[in-house]
């Protein structure tokens, strides 16, 4: 006679997973406490005279190749950055800042069948595209809202425990300008008066040790990001904060 032992209902199961769930989510929060008190400390002791965060939204795209794209729930991705005047930087602006973000606490939601729709369609659930940042910096204009970020991130397709591809390397410069490609183009909007922008880049995707996928997405090929983001600036000289404003809605180079 076969007997099925339901684990639910079991009350130390139970009780031990819990505990494991909630030990690792407090060390994820202890990590990125740390990373971020290291930060404000860098902040605070270097005169930095802006603070900038950056927030992910809903209505973002992802495309590959010639592919319809991914629409892409991004609410939830977070960054802080230290900004500083560009100075006398060859063709920079008065009101032009460097940033450039912390990668130990800049987050950005997977692509996972509660994130993304492909055709309409959740992805399948055992489907999963981690996006693990690299490098995430440029300049903002505090008076324009022009924004031009260069980001560098590894992208990991994995499906269950069963296959795990090599990585897709993307650098590409997050612009509210335009992105123009061989395949792909976007435009994107410069930072309003709420802090919202659409940064828009297209980047050659290069082939990887995999043959399956570079079969599959044809690489060498283009992708596009299309993010829908809300940026704030604070000035760590005075207490208010401030987001950055569109003064002249003029897409002005």
């Amino acid at each position: 006679m076969a007997y099925k032992i339901n684990c639910t209902n079991l009350p130390v199961l139970n009780k031990l997973q819990t505990n494991l769930s909630n030990s690792h989510r407090f060390q994820r929060s202890e990590l990125k406490c740390r990373a971020q008190t290291r930060q404000e400390t860098q902040l605070q002791a270097s005169g930095v005279a802006y603070r900038v965060d950056f927030q992910t939204l809903r209505s973002c795209k992802l495309g590959i190749a010639r592919y319809p794209d991914f629409e892409y729930n991004a609410n939830g991705g977070t960054g802080t950055a230290i900004g500083r005047h560009t100075g006398l930087a060859a063709g920079a602006k008065d009101d032009d800042i460097s940033v450039s973000f912390n990668v130990e606490t800049l987050y950005i939601p997977a692509l996972t069948c509660e994130t993304t729709r492909f055709l309409g369609l959740p992805l399948p659930p055992f489907l999963k595209i981690e996006i693990v940042p690299e490098a995430f910096e440029g300049t903002i204009n505090k008076t324009s809202g022009k924004v031009d970020l260069q980001f560098r991130a590894k992208f990991w397709f994995s499906v269950g425990r069963l296959y795990r591809a090599p990585p897709l390397l993307v650098d590409t410069t997050l612009t509210s300008e335009e992105s123009i490609g061989n395949m792909r183009e976007g435009k994107g909007e410069r930072i309003d008066e709420e802090g919202r922008c659409r940064l828009v880049g297209v980047a050659t995707v290069d082939p990887i040790d995999d043959v399956l996928m570079n079969s599959f997405l044809g690489l060498p090929t283009e992708c596009i990001a299309i993010m829908d983001a809300k940026i704030l600036i604070t000035d760590t000289n005075s207490s208010p904060t401030l987001w950055c404003k569109n003064d002249s809605l003029s897409q002005s180079k």
